[in-house]
């Protein structure tokens, strides 16, 4: 078994979600290998549980599970935070689950008995990814890219603000980049060598939230067993970036305006202020100005955060940006995924196709992942559209509102959305196999017979994959 450099991925978290025992050692053992960070839950409340405490970058989870099943773990994991990760294992038989996983965000799904081989390269890569998120941009590196017309004005006004340290609030859908638009702001700062400090407002209840960015005494709460500063006094001077905060709660908003009035903090169970200095740049994906008139948000902290305010484009105003986009991120992904000097497969002209005519709702986050899981399971040198996880029309078993309009009906779109499937499926077993079908039908739980059958339906050919 090949097992990644384990020096590379010791900061990658892990949790491993099933009601069976010995699946549960199996994968952690398997996770652990490439030196990742595992916890264990045995269902999907606990899971739940965990994440509170311990927010976890890969969720691998079972599909058939008591209580709450992988399914509807998928969905409350990707509510609170959708940059998690979530690799479903499905047993034989549940075609239809996994690709309604799929349609919710997860990022692969592995059929029961898995290989273990399998399970170590796509832990790998998706860690390797997800690290290489995180990393600080180098010099030169580009932060926000963008060719479209409609990115013009947004470009020329981080330019203008970012020498002056006013507050900016960043607006647009989940997914459009508003993050590299913070980081953009900084990097042209005069305050670049200082620190540029993220944390998602709603990945975390109000009190781990007040520990993060006030810091907390020791004994502050049960864990807190010893002191330590929040954001707001390690950024130093620096930039702070809170993303998503319509979801703050009133009482929470309450604090952070003292906080941006007085320029002071005081930490979790302590008693003094402590002074600080950070420009705060804030972002948001709804429209705070309705929730202002609903009494959610409060009026002096939206003036406070939106002194400046840039609006993001969704992705599908920005056409022209989407095959440029598509191109980055499949030298990067190749690179992370596959490694330095990988040969990178190129983009078939259907694939380019199917990127231009799906309406990414999930925007340029969602074109990311689709490109991600592209490099993953493609095994050759060409990227065709099926491995992108895109139907004819979207996501794998949607349709558009044309369509529906149409007359498309359940049969047709149930065909299509079975047939995206059996071509992914079929795809990953060849690959495995080296267009050995005896073998990839072995690894489907099927017989040989079955396997050429579905072959022959799709116009697949074994010589494709030696």
């Amino acid at each position: 078994m090949t097992v990644t450099n384990t020096s590379d991925l010791c900061d990658l978290r892990v949790l491993v979600v099933d009601d069976e025992a010995d699946i549960r050692l199996g994968l952690t053992r398997l996770s652990s290998s490439v030196g990742a960070q595992v916890e264990q839950a045995e269902n999907g409340q606990a899971a739940l549980q965990i994440l509170d405490r311990w927010p976890a970058d890969v969720v691998l989870t079972d599909l058939m599970m008591p209580k709450m099943s992988g399914a509807e773990l998928l969905v409350e994991i990707k509510r609170r935070s959708p940059e998690t990760e979530v690799v479903v294992l499905t047993g034989y038989g549940t075609v239809q689950s996994a690709v309604q996983c799929l349609q919710n965000g997860a990022a692969h799904f592995l059929t029961k008995p898995f290989d273990n081989e399998s399970v170590v390269q796509l832990v790998g890569r998706l860690g390797r990814q997800i690290l290489a998120r995180r990393l600080p941009a180098q010099d030169g590196d580009p932060l926000l890219l963008a060719q479209d017309a409609r990115m013009q004005p947004v470009t020329e006004l981080i330019a203008r603000v970012a020498t002056s340290p006013v507050a900016v609030l960043i607006e647009g859908e989940s997914g459009t980049g508003k993050e590299l638009v913070a980081r953009s702001i900084h990097r042209q700062s005069k305050v670049a060598a200082k620190p540029f400090l993220a944390v998602n407002a709603a990945a975390l209840p109000d009190a781990l939230l007040e520990s993060e960015l006030f810091g907390h005494e020791r004994g502050a709460f049960t864990g807190a067993d010893r002191a330590r500063d929040g954001i707001f006094v390690e950024a130093q001077g620096g930039t702070v970036f809170l993303d998503e905060v319509a979801s703050m709660s009133p009482s929470f908003q309450g604090k952070l305006l003292r906080v941006l009035q007085e320029k002071v903090v005081r930490r979790l169970g302590g008693s003094t202020d402590v002074d600080v200095n950070f420009r705060l740049l804030a972002a948001t994906n709804r429209d705070l100005e309705s929730k202002i008139k609903s009494g959610e948000f409060r009026e002096d902290l939206f003036y406070r955060l939106g002194v400046v305010r840039i609006f993001v484009p969704p992705l599908r105003e920005r056409p022209a940006d989407i095959p440029f986009l598509a191109t980055h991120f499949l030298q990067r992904s190749a690179s992370t995924s596959l490694g330095q000097g990988a040969h990178v497969p190129r983009l078939s002209p259907d694939a380019l196709n199917a990127l231009q005519r799906h309406p990414w709702p999930g925007n340029v986050r969602e074109l990311e992942n689709a490109i991600q899981r592209a490099v993953i399971v493609c095994t050759g040198d060409v990227i065709e559209s099926w491995h992108l996880g895109l139907s004819r029309n979207g996501w794998l078993g949607t349709t558009t509102a044309g369509e529906a309009e149409a007359g498309m009906d359940y049969a047709r779109s149930k065909h299509q959305v079975v047939e995206e499937f059996q071509r992914q499926f079929v795809h990953r077993a060849l690959g495995s196999a080296k267009g050995n079908i005896s073998r990839a039908a072995a690894s489907c739980g099927m017989t040989r017979a079955a396997l050429q059958r579905i072959m022959r339906q799709l116009d697949i050919e074994r010589e494709d994959y030696r």
